[in-house]
């Protein structure tokens, strides 16, 4: 019995695919860049610090442990130690040992870290529709990726 044959599939020409993905990382670096400058300007804390305040507060029990929060925030072992250091230092967040395994070690969000969040969280979400409509209308071929996403309304 013959198989039907596959449909074909188109597959861009890998140096469209890399022009791409260098679009991309433009994109992402002018961002972030954007994101970060107006969350110290405005409230004093750094892009991680922010995301990390964002998933220990999603966070069902307020708290993760620190290689969990590591790999939500894209950090290793030692720059995670370093953020929380920095959250401890300002009242947002304080490391915690696990009860049931003493080598365990949590990052647990304060009273204070939750407001700050909150805080600055409109900020955040202002800035990073303004600085994607801005960064559409300077790339027409950005500007449809980026409302097929539904990033530009």
């Amino acid at each position: 019995m013959a198989h039907p044959a596959p449909t074909p599939v188109h597959v861009p020409p890998v140096a469209d695919v890399a022009a791409t993905w260098q679009r991309i990382l433009l994109l992402t670096a002018r961002v972030e860049n954007k994101l970060a400058a107006v969350l110290q300007r405005r409230h004093g804390i750094g892009l991680s610090e922010y995301r990390a305040l964002g998933h220990l507060v999603a966070s069902p029990t307020s708290e993760l442990r620190m290689q969990e929060l590591a790999d939500k925030v894209g950090l290793n072992q030692s720059s995670v130690t370093r953020l929380v250091a920095r959250l401890n230092a300002a009242d947002f967040a304080y490391r915690d040992l696990c009860a049931d395994d003493k080598r365990g070690v949590y990052a647990v969000i304060t009273d204070t870290g939750r407001a700050k969040y909150a805080e600055a969280s409109r900020t955040y979400e202002e800035t990073l529709s303004d600085a994607l409509k801005e960064e559409g209308q300077a790339d027409p071929q950005l500007a449809a990726a980026l409302a097929a996403l539904g990033a530009l309304s």
